[in-house]
């Protein structure tokens, strides 16, 4: 077997269509908290994540344990012939921590994707409608309703043909929308083209990943709130990377003190291990009739075991607290970089909690983002021993997603390699 990246590149190549890229040409062989070596036994540290996945780190014991533990009794029978108590313990646990008042109730799949479209067709069972809208810069998953609610062409919806109709985009606000004008291209959606009583759902990310880490402002989740309330649409918040203890709240839509009324979760749920869900209103999630939903892995015993982990940990560990003080740190070393004039310009950062973004500049003093020049700085980092992500509209986005249980040492380890890169040219 090939044990050099050069040499797996190559099978890869052979192997594997392009349309799924990967981030790094280095080949994992192990991991750690927020270290991974490759099969060449080099060191990184991880500031991705695994796409933020990991906010408890690569193989934290527990979840280990659980997962050990689990495999022992038996791997899979399917919910849908079989249940097991874990799956409705995180439920319970899930339920317990809602974003909203009253009962609620949980179903789980396994990927970030089954859970927004999932979402979808519990808001569409519940409402008797049709029509979804969402946001421009948005991303909610690959399948095909979750590329047409995902609000960017490219790649994620110019080679696939006519995707699902009566999906509807709105500006989210940033530098060059306000809230208001937002809110006023909604009203222009409802007198041009889709009548809000047709509306089953709007979907919104509370702080957009993809999109750029571009927190949603409380000013426009209160004022969805009211028009969803005022003619009977569900608001979903997508949580699938927001979510579990990231932005310093174990949801990103609580710092708003809006409640939604179903979230799509997913990413860090599992600790590593593949499971996402759909939490909602009680009544909305009994709308559905048994048998239309469901998935012969969705909620897994092994990922419904290794979730169970993760949210002991969150608070064993106290990392919402973490998330906060994490964040911190993060800020003060990206405003340092902001202001001097020996490295790259960027903006100051932005985000919530530990979920914090920069955007590299065209030039100093600018808001006019340097397109395409984030994925060069990953490249860059990770020649330098660090995995880094990009994001954002342009592509000029970095994006922080260290595991919250890395140590003070790993991060400002991370830190001083990213400076490193931000002194050489993009």
């Amino acid at each position: 077997m090939s044990t050099t990246n050069t040499d797996l590149l190559a099978r890869r190549a052979n192997a594997v269509p392009r349309g799924v890229a990967s981030s790094t040409p280095i080949f994992a062989d192990r991991a750690e908290n927020a270290e991974v070596w490759d099969v060449e036994g080099r060191r990184y540290i991880d500031f991705g994540g695994g796409i933020a996945v990991l906010n408890v780190g690569h193989r934290h014991p527990k979840v280990v344990a659980a997962v050990k533990a689990q495999l022992e009794r038996f791997t899979h029978t399917a919910f849908q012939v079989s249940p097991y108590e874990s799956y409705i313990a995180l439920a319970e646990k899930l339920n317990e921590r809602a974003p909203f008042s009253g009962p609620a109730k949980t179903i789980f799949f396994s990927t970030g994707g089954e859970a927004t479209e999932n979402a979808v067709k519990i808001a569409r069972a519940a409402t008797g409608r049709n029509a979804v809208i969402a946001f421009c810069g948005g991303f909610h998953g690959r399948t095909l309703l979750a590329s047409a609610m995902t609000g960017k062409v490219l790649p994620y919806k110019a080679p696939f043909g006519t995707l699902p109709g009566q999906v509807y985009h709105i500006p989210f606000p940033d530098t060059d929308v306000t809230v208001e004008e937002s809110l006023k291209m909604l009203h222009f959606l409802f007198a041009a083209d889709i009548a809000p009583t047709q509306v089953a759902a709007i979907i919104i990310e509370p702080v957009q990943g993809e999109g750029g880490f571009r927190v949603a402002p409380a000013a426009l989740l209160k004022d969805l709130r009211r028009l969803c309330d005022e003619h009977g649409i569900l608001l979903i918040a997508d949580e699938v990377q927001s979510g579990f203890a990231r932005t310093g709240k174990l949801f990103g839509i609580e710092h708003s003190g809006v409640e939604p009324d179903l979230v799509s979760v997913a990413k860090s749920l599992g600790g590593g291990l593949p499971i996402s869900g759909v939490i909602g209103r009680a009544d909305l999630m009994d709308s559905v009739p048994p048998g239309g939903l469901g998935g012969t892995y969705a909620g897994a015993p092994l990922a419904c075991a290794a979730a169970l982990a993760v949210l002991d940990i969150i608070e064993e560990e106290k990392l919402l607290d973490r998330a906060n003080a994490m964040g911190a740190r993060l800020r003060t070393r990206i405003e340092s970089w902001h202001k001097r004039t020996d490295l790259l310009p960027i903006s100051m950062p932005r985000g919530l909690g530990a979920m914090i973004a920069f955007d590299l500049l065209e030039e100093r003093g600018s808001t006019q983002q340097h397109a395409g020049a984030a994925g060069r700085l990953c490249t860059l980092s990770c020649e330098k021993g660090l995995i880094l992500l990009a994001c954002g509209v342009h592509g000029a986005t970095i994006r922080i997603l260290t595991p919250l249980t890395a140590s003070d040492a790993i991060l400002d380890e991370g830190l001083a390699l990213l400076e490193d890169a931000l002194a050489r040219p993009a």
